[in-house]
């Protein structure tokens, strides 16, 4: 059974190769489609089947697809471009004859207040008008987006938001990888859909506790609002759209967009995700 995997040298895309390969898959049953095929050499080196496509390339894609038999879509970075994007893959493995795709959504797409959301949402409405067989995997935020500027929290005493006392049921970026592996090399999951979130709950306030814990030094919640967040984001050099974005989702935590209690993706995995703290120590 052949399986791809887009992005499959993006963040995300490389976990689920990983993933796929841990869990017995052969490495040349995977397909890793990719943009730029230097940054695939590793996988290659290993026998994954590298193949070339952009995104805006039908036939490239097409091409990139055939013979594919599951294909694991990982959703793109390019927030405004992205339904166009997804859909030529879509239409590309219909034509190619793919037999099932596992697509990695967000959290309640269909009914979430974030603007990030809008191009998840209607991507999983071409994938069910697209007659492909689909899984969603409806994945939360990564505890590794509170990462990026880690030492600078620690630094400072300050973990900043705009998610006042909302819950945030993440996960590791692998936890949501290995959800994705299970989905693409076992069956019955066509029309599943799959709301992905952590064991662990936590309010701004109860993360930057478990950022203090890590560092040995006192870290504290400061809230702002979204429009002083979003200046904020801007501040450190996110473009203004991208900074908009990411302010809004941020205040939809407190409107509970990010929390889930499903246990869906303890169940895919089969354990416990991945704790907080060992994120914190692996960043």
């Amino acid at each position: 059974m052949s399986i791809a995997v887009t992005g499959a040298t993006g963040n995300l895309g490389q976990l689920v190769v990983e993933s796929l390969i841990g869990r017995g898959t052969a490495a040349s049953d995977i397909v890793a489609v990719v943009r730029n095929p230097q940054k695939a050499e590793s996988l290659a080196a290993r026998g994954v089947v590298v193949r070339q496509a952009d995104y805006a390339d039908a036939s490239a894609l097409e091409t990139a697809l055939a013979g594919v038999d599951k294909l694991v879509l990982i959703s793109g970075s390019e927030v405004g471009s992205r339904l166009a994007q997804h859909t030529n893959i879509i239409d590309a493995a219909k034509a190619a004859g793919v037999g099932f795709i596992a697509y990695t959504s967000i959290l309640n797409a269909q009914d979430t207040p974030m603007k990030l959301a809008a191009e998840h949402k209607a991507t999983e409405d071409v994938l069910t008008r697209s007659g492909i067989p689909f899984a969603l995997l409806r994945n939360g935020w990564y505890w590794e987006n509170f990462t990026n500027d880690l030492a600078g929290v620690i630094e400072r005493g300050a973990l900043v938001g705009a998610g006042a006392e909302g819950k945030i049921a993440a996960a590791a970026r692998a936890d949501y990888a290995d959800a994705a592996a299970v989905v693409a090399t076992t069956g019955g999951h066509e029309g599943a859909v799959y709301e992905l979130g952590g064991d662990e709950r936590l309010t701004y306030a109860e993360l930057a506790e478990k950022i203090s814990e890590f560092a040995g030094k006192p870290v504290v919640y400061q809230f702002v609002d979204e429009q002083a967040y979003e200046g904020i984001l801007e501040g450190v050099g996110l473009p203004a759209p991208v900074a908009q974005i990411l302010a809004d989702s941020d205040a939809a935590i407190a409107k509970g967009a990010l929390d889930t209690e499903s246990g869906d993706l303890q169940k895919l995995i089969g354990r416990s995700s991945t704790p907080v703290a060992e994120v914190l120590k692996q960043a």
